[in-house]
């Protein structure tokens, strides 16, 4: 194999979910793009790593120094729903269901890979809710160990404003689950957010 392809495959092979077969598959697909093409490729990917900015009140991804969506006044501004991760905030936008704000927490408290609450982004959450004007905050934080200890931290911190509705996203049994297959967690998550059936 051609060194340049072996480059290119190893630098490919490096995002996530990109193995090397299909790194030589999109290497080969690059070889047969028009030149400009790939050079409107590279730059763009170049110039999105260098200028894209993080949402000085959400921590969302952002052009500008504000996000569109918390820029937007149409948005339920009382609320905000903390999220791990961008690809959070795509993934619920996608639902077209929810109308607040978001806060990106940058991922999850995790002793054993050394991320302290103090490496996420929860003061700036704080910040945001000690300005008023909030009435609920939703945790849509993943249900893994780290996850739920986030949660708790969160629930703890939020504890010294009563006037906000803290609440967090449902969490039990996925349609289609059968529930032999079902971990005991995720049971108990489902048996406390039982709710009545019409």
């Amino acid at each position: 194999m051609s060194k340049l392809l072996q480059d290119v495959v190893g630098e490919l092979s490096k995002l996530p979910g990109i193995g090397r077969r299909t790194a030589l598959r999109l290497a080969l697909h690059m070889l047969r793009m028009e030149p400009e093409s790939v050079g409107d490729m590279t730059r763009s990917i170049d110039r999105f790593r260098r200028e894209v900015k993080h949402c000085a009140q959400c921590n969302n991804l952002s052009d500008e120094r504000v996000c569109p969506i918390c820029a937007d006044r149409e948005r339920d501004h009382a609320t905000i729903c903390v999220v791990e991760q961008v690809a959070d905030v795509l993934s619920i936008e996608n639902t077209h269901q929810y109308k607040g704000l978001y806060h990106v927490l940058g991922g999850v408290i995790s002793p054993m890979q050394g991320i302290a609450p103090s490496d996420l982004k929860i003061d700036l959450l704080m910040d945001r809710v000690a300005r008023g004007g909030v009435k609920e905050v939703i945790l849509a934080i993943s249900t893994s160990v780290e996850g739920e200890t986030t949660l708790f931290y969160l629930l703890n911190r939020l504890r010294q404003y009563p006037e906000v509705k803290v609440t967090s996203i449902a969490r039990g049994i996925g349609f289609g689950d059968e529930l032999e297959y079902v971990d005991e967690l995720t049971i108990a998550h489902a048996l406390m957010n039982r709710r009545a059936v019409e």
